[in-house]
C-alpha cells in the first residue's frame, strides 16, 4: 500500500506535470476552502464559484510557490484575497446597477416612449462617453475594464462615465417632467 503523500510531495508531482497529483490536492484541501470562503462570504454560491477559481488559479501560479510544503497556507491565502477583490467587484456591480437603474425612468416596465427618450438621451453623447456608459453602467464592466476594451486612459473613462450619467440624468429628468 501506497504511503499518503504530503503536500509538498504532491506539488512536486504537479510540478512535473502530474494532473493528477494536483487533483489529489484539490481533494484534500476543496472542502476546507469551500467551507472557509462560505464563512467569509456569507453566500454559498459565491463560495463555491470563487472556490473554482482559487483553485484554477492555483493551477497556473503553483511555480510561484517558493516552498511546497507551505501549499495549504498559500492556497488559502490566496482564497482570502482572491474574496476580498470578489466582494469589492460585487459592490461596484450593485453600485453600477443601481446608478443604472436611478437613470431609467421610475415605472416597472419601461414603456416604448421611455426606452425612446432613453435612446434619446443617450445619443446625444459623445460616442466615447456613450461606450463608457453602455459599458460601465448598463453592462456592469469595471472603470478598468471599460478603459482596456476601448483603449482609452482610465481618467477618461471614469469622466466620461461621471459626465455621461448627469446628462442622462438631465435629460431624462426634463423628459420626465414633461
Amino acid at each position: 500500500m501506497q504511503a499518503a503523500r504530503t503536500d509538498a510531495d504532491l506539488v512536486s508531482a504537479s510540478l512535473a506535470g502530474s494532473d493528477a497529483a494536483f487533483s489529489r490536492l484539490v481533494d484534500r484541501h476543496q472542502q476546507a476552502l469551500r467551507s472557509f470562503l462560505r464563512r467569509v462570504s456569507g453566500n454559498d454560491a459565491d463560495a463555491d464559484e470563487l472556490a473554482q477559481e482559487v483553485f484554477l488559479a492555483a493551477w497556473t501560479k503553483l511555480r510561484l510557490l517558493r516552498s511546497p510544503d507551505m501549499f495549504r497556507s498559500w492556497l488559502f491565502g490566496m482564497a482570502w484575497r482572491m474574496s476580498k477583490t470578489f466582494k469589492r467587484s460585487a459592490a461596484r456591480r450593485r453600485a453600477r446597477d443601481e446608478a443604472w437603474h436611478e437613470l431609467q425612468p421610475q415605472e416597472q416596465v419601461p414603456t416604448n416612449d421611455l426606452r425612446l427618450a432613453l435612446n434619446r438621451a443617450l445619443s446625444t453623447l459623445s460616442e466615447d462617453q456613450r461606450a463608457a456608459v453602455a459599458l460601465c453602467l448598463a453592462g456592469g464592466w469595471t472603470h478598468d475594464e471599460a478603459s482596456r476594451a476601448l483603449e482609452i486612459p482610465l481618467g477618461t473613462v471614469k469622466s466620461h462615465v461621471s459626465r455621461g450619467r448627469a446628462r442622462l440624468e438631465e435629460i431624462l429628468g426634463d423628459a420626465h417632467e414633461q
